[in-house]
Formats: C-alpha cells, sequence, structure tokens
C-alpha cells in the first residue's frame, strides 16, 4: 500500500547547496583502499604501507582519531607523496575510479541528482586527496569536490611538505564556511549528508543535516537532534526511511519522488512517495 509524506514545496534555492560525505555516504565502503590499491598497482605505493594505510582507516572507523592522530597521519601521507608527480597521481584516476564506481549507491547520486534539479550546486566533500575527488565529481556529473591537499606542490611534483585543509572533522566544517563565502552560499538552506559522527562538525554547519547508514553514535545524535536518516540495507537495492521526511525531503522545489522501501508483513515491498521541498 502506498503511503504518502508531504510538506509544502518551495521554490527552488540557487543559493544553498548540497554537501555529501564519500565513504559509506555516497559509496560503500573506503575511497582511501581504491586509492591504495591502484597506488600500489601503479608502484606509488608498498604493500607494507597499503596494509598499514588499511588498519589506519579501521582504526579511524572504529574509534575515530584525536587531533593528534589526525595530524600524524596527514605527515604521514605528506611524506610519502615527496617526489611524486601530480601527474602520476592524477593518471591513478581512472584505476581508482574502477574500484569507486561500482560502490556508488544509486540512490543516494539520484538524490544529488534531485538537488542539481533544484538549482543546487553539489559537492563532494571528503579527506580524500583533492585531486581524485575532483575527478569522481566530474565522472559524476557534480559541481564540484572538497577534498585533501596532503602536500605543497612545486613545478608539478609534490614537496612533502603539508599545506592546505586535510577535509577531516573541524577542517571539513572549515571548508565548507570557506566556500560558502566564495560562492556566495546560504549554509542555513543548505543540505550535508554524512554517515559518521567524526563528521558532525560538516552536519552542524548547515541548516538541514541528513544521516546515511550512521554508525552507532550518529544513530544516537541524529535521534536526539530529530534529524532525518537515510539506511540502506544492501548496495543499489532496498532504501529505507527514519526520521521526519528523510532522505526524500531533499531535491526542493515542485514535485515528488518515488523511493521503494521494504514492505511489513510476508517481505512485501511498499512505494513510499515523498513530496520534495
Amino acid at each position: 500500500m502506498a503511503a504518502e509524506r508531504s510538506s509544502p514545496a518551495a521554490a527552488t534555492d540557487p543559493s544553498a547547496a548540497a554537501f555529501f560525505d564519500l565513504d559509506r555516504t555516497l559509496m560503500e565502503g573506503s575511497s582511501a583502499f581504491q586509492f591504495g590499491r591502484a597506488a600500489n598497482k601503479a608502484g606509488l605505493l608498498g604493500r607494507r604501507q597499503l596494509l598499514a594505510d588499511a588498519w589506519a582507516n579501521l582504526r579511524f572507523r572504529l574509534r575515530g582519531a584525536s587531533d593528534q592522530d589526525t595530524q600524524a597521519l596527514r605527515d604521514r601521507i605528506s611524506r610519502s607523496l615527496q617526489g611524486t608527480r601530480v601527474r602520476d597521481l592524477e593518471r591513478l584516476g581512472a584505476d581508482v575510479l574502477a574500484g569507486v564506481l561500482p560502490r556508488i549507491y544509486p540512490q543516494m547520486l539520484a538524490l544529488a541528482h534531485q538537488h542539481q534539479d533544484a538549482g543546487r550546486s553539489v559537492y563532494i566533500v571528503t579527506a580524500a586527496s583533492r585531486e581524485l575527488a575532483e575527478i569522481l565529481a566530474r565522472v559524476l556529473a557534480l559541481d564540484g569536490a572538497i577534498g585533501s591537499q596532503f602536500s605543497e606542490v612545486r613545478d608539478g611534483v609534490f614537496t612533502g611538505r603539508p599545506t592546505g585543509l586535510f577535509i577531516y572533522g573541524t577542517e571539513k566544517a572549515l571548508a565548507i564556511e570557506q566556500l560558502a563565502r566564495r560562492r556566495n552560499i546560504d549554509l542555513a538552506s543548505s543540505y550535508a549528508y554524512s554517515d559518521s559522527a567524526s563528521d558532525l562538525p560538516m552536519l552542524r554547519v548547515v541548516g538541514k543535516p541528513v544521516v546515511v547508514n550512521p554508525d552507532k553514535e550518529l544513530a544516537r545524535i541524529a535521534r536526539a537532534e530529530g534529524w532525518d536518516v537515510l539506511r540502506f540495507e544492501r548496495l543499489g537495492r532496498r532504501l529505507k526511511t527514519a526520521g521526519g521526511l528523510a532522505g526524500a525531503a531533499i531535491a526542493g522545489g515542485v514535485g515528488s519522488a518515488a523511493i521503494v522501501a521494504r514492505g511489513r508483513g510476508r517481505g512485501r515491498r511498499g512505494r513510499v512517495a515523498l513530496r520534495l521541498r
């Protein structure tokens, strides 16, 4: 049986934007692992370092990271890039995308494109390298990306000296604020999507936070704050919604989005039509 939740239709808002975390939000799994795999294949990263990075990524995921942990990781990545040509890093793009694109949640990409149809700019915001984040944004037909600049560049070569922001935790929010000032984006009318409590600064810097497949801590906070929650059972499959208008109240403008949700009782599926605002 169809169910409909509606809200007053609002005009599109070109002064607003939507910011999507990458790992476990826009895609299933870790983009860092896909980058490491491609870098190892190209001879830019040894197997031992690949395993160390995979462990560090898992540790960050399970328990978060202190400022000291974050700085240490950034310094290590910066040093590992010393002497590498920017061109060589960019050339990893095709191989990284070969691992990332099959893991993109089609529902989330559809929501991102609905934001664009409503007049909002859409950005990927990730701790991954700026170069690769921008490549992914272009391929997905998004408006841009905010990624980490791990090392200073001279004459097309990474020096190994840290520079810019490491787009993690509070620096994600800072980078979004900087972009908003440059592009005249109204953050109070903007959206942010993430799965992790480490992205609370990013979620709180906008007026319309939405959590996606949240970890336990973020799920608890989302309940307390009354934030909308999106849950995917499997990659590319059923979408469950919870909280307010959930994820369908993201695209703005007039119209509705039909999202397939798992029906209750006898494994039926119900189609939930949600009015966009």
